[in-house]
């Protein structure tokens, strides 16, 4: 999580704080995790053609930042892509359906990687069933480059509020062709609602909070040693840590100071959205939820062009018990009978925000 400035002194809550010491402030400039974002840095460095689209892949999106992809090299210019049974979500994607749209993000930004390369990738999804691997990837030589590709390095989820800036309509007509925008008054004040009452009621149910706040990464040295799920950190926030405001302990206590500041910002960022896009399958398998994925990943890429901020607001579309009201609402309002939405996200413009920490390729590699 990155919180802009006004965002973290506003979760002070207007209180005051004691101005550090020099040391303390020297100690606070050094709080980037180098380490943790260092897979940006290597992206594209790779000699081997697989590893140079792997090393791009790897910064895709995906649920809580779980990076749920395993890779096993195999002959010439192919590998299989796995998913890593260790980095499941399940108290809020209990069927897996979320962790399957982010391995669809993945091989999507591999494919569009690889043609940086003039090289194609050919997909064969599920090539021994259902309980075997993801995908096999055989790269050919040959292809154009993805227009989209020159956006890899830039792409975001932006997790801050918006500007009041409507969507221009021709802006809005080409992204149509990615899902569902919405920009009516009607419609976006009821998805404002049903997004903020989603967030609340994962807010209050204790098994799905915990789930998050497990995940959380503290600071600098937690972010660097475990570089993936939810990164609280850079100087303000780790001020807040210093100071005993942002806790992990409050982070689960729905009674402290530091938890209903967070509610308060949460409340303001999905209020400031002007307009929302879906994305619907006609089915729900494995495949569809991949394919949505993909699709998902190319919007991203192509909203990142347009200089549009894209953020997956998701836990309307969560499958478990207390969700539900939200779920058939989500599905009332964005899907015809029968249909799926399997991602939903605020559109809009915003500010630049920081890369997210990302595992070494090699990490990631299983006969490497």
């Amino acid at each position: 999580m990155h919180l802009s400035r006004r965002r973290t002194l506003a979760l002070i809550g207007g209180g005051i704080v004691v101005a550090a010491s020099a040391s303390a402030g020297t100690f606070l400039a050094t709080r980037t995790p180098e380490k943790a974002l260092s897979p940006w840095e290597a992206a594209g460095s790779y000699e081997d053609p697989r590893l140079f689209a792997l090393s791009y892949a790897l910064l895709a999106p995906n649920p809580h930042n779980r990076q749920p992809w395993l890779v096993e090299l195999t002959e010439g210019k192919s590998f299989l892509l796995h998913r890593d049974k260790t980095r499941a979500l399940p108290h809020t994607d209990p069927f897996l359906r979320q962790i399957f749209v982010g391995l669809g993000c993945f091989i999507e930004l591999m494919a569009v990687a690889a043609t940086l390369q003039h090289r194609s990738a050919e997909i064969e999804l599920f090539p021994d069933g259902p309980d075997g691997p993801i995908a096999f990837v055989q790269l050919r030589d040959g292809g154009s480059i993805d227009p989209l590709s020159d956006h890899i390095m830039h792409r975001r989820s932006c997790k801050e509020p918006f500007e009041v800036t409507p969507v221009p309509k021709d802006i809005a007509q080409k992204l149509a062709s990615y899902g569902q925008v919405i920009q009516d008054d009607d419609s976006v004040a009821a998805l404002k609602k049903l997004t903020w009452d989603a967030w609340l009621t994962e807010a209050n149910t204790y098994r799905a909070l915990k789930e998050s706040v497990d995940l959380m990464r503290f600071g600098k040295s937690e972010i660097n040693a475990n570089p993936d799920g939810i990164d609280l950190g850079g100087p303000f926030l780790e001020s807040l840590m210093l100071a005993g405001i942002l806790t992990r302990e409050g982070q689960l206590d729905p009674g402290s100071s530091g938890f209903q500041e967070g509610v308060k910002i949460y409340q303001e960022m999905l209020a400031a959205t002007p307009a929302y896009i879906a994305i619907t399958t006609q089915g729900n398998g494995r495949a569809d939820q991949i394919e949505a994925g993909r699709r998902w990943l190319r919007l991203n890429l192509e909203t990142t062009a347009l200089g549009l901020a894209l953020h997956p607001v998701s836990q309307a579309l969560q499958e478990y018990e207390e969700m539900n009201a939200h779920y058939a609402e989500a599905h009332r309002i964005l899907a015809n009978p029968g249909e799926t939405v399997q991602m939903l996200g605020r559109l809009g413009y915003g500010p630049t925000i920081p890369r997210t920490p990302r595992w070494p390729l090699e990490t990631r590699i299983l006969n490497g």
